[in-house]
């Protein structure tokens, strides 16, 4: 059985912090606190307007996690400056606007093919592992493994948003079709964007996911539960639904 991980987004943390201008609470201490509840990696965005995540904040936690950072980042040119400085651990090249609330969609490989290539490249010289953000398309995947990088991160918003359950199925039916092409062309797969504790396990059992980044509805749980049991609680789903999967195998 593969194992599956869990990388905990903690952007909203800041969110709050920021809503009121004060320095609490800090994403720097949720980080710790994620890690000691079981996260394998902590993953971070540094956006171009610094909505929630500030440079400070990657900084100290890149100097002082246990586990791996995974910058989810543009591939915008002093952006690009700041993550090579850095040296993360791992970095997610995601699309970005101003005007969205949240990521909505994959990159454009196809269409940008040669600049993510470079974008890898220079990070890739400095011993960060890149994954590229992207919908479960065949097109994509395979520009993805094109450009170098080691990993793909399946933007899983619309098998979130599905309204109907034949909606959902046909969705989560990309996801694993998509997973598998993307495992024979030597890509880790990861996946992200929407996910939470009803709809994790179908994308958990998927053998060839490596890794699911989650943020906002673990942040959200953590508000009534605390940040430690809305870790746990987030990972045993996973791990529940791996394990099921692999009996049934």
């Amino acid at each position: 059985m593969r194992p599956i991980y869990l990388g905990v987004n903690i952007d909203h943390v800041a969110t709050v912090r920021n809503a009121r201008g004060t320095d609490y609470p800090d994403p720097v201490t949720a980080a710790a606190v994620a890690e000691l509840a079981g996260a394998d990696s902590i993953t971070t965005h540094l956006r171009e307007d610094r909505r929630h995540i500030t440079d400070r904040d990657v900084r100290i936690i890149r100097e002082t996690i246990k586990t791996a950072l995974n910058l989810e980042m543009s591939v915008n040119d002093d952006i690009l400056a700041i993550a090579v400085a850095l040296a993360p651990h791992k970095a997610c090249l995601v699309p970005e606007r101003r005007e969205e609330i949240t990521t909505e969609g994959g990159l454009n490989v196809v269409a940008e093919e040669s600049r993510i290539k470079a974008a890898v490249d220079k990070l890739s010289a400095v011993g960060t592992a890149c994954s590229l953000f992207i919908d479960p398309e065949r097109e994509q995947v395979e520009a993805a493994q094109r450009t170098g990088a080691p990993f793909v991160e399946f933007h899983t918003g619309r098998y979130a948003n599905a309204k109907s359950e034949q909606d959902k199925a046909r969705e989560l039916g990309k996801l694993s079709q998509m997973a598998a092409l993307a495992d024979s062309l030597g890509l880790g797969v990861n996946s992200g964007h929407g996910l939470n504790y009803q709809n994790v396990a179908q994308v958990a059992a998927i053998p060839q996911m490596h890794e699911l980044n989650i943020g906002h509805s673990i942040i959200g749980r953590a508000i009534f539960t605390g940040l430690d049991e809305a870790v746990r609680t987030m990972k045993e789903i996973m791990l529940r639904a791996r394990a099921q999967a692999s009996l049934k195998d």
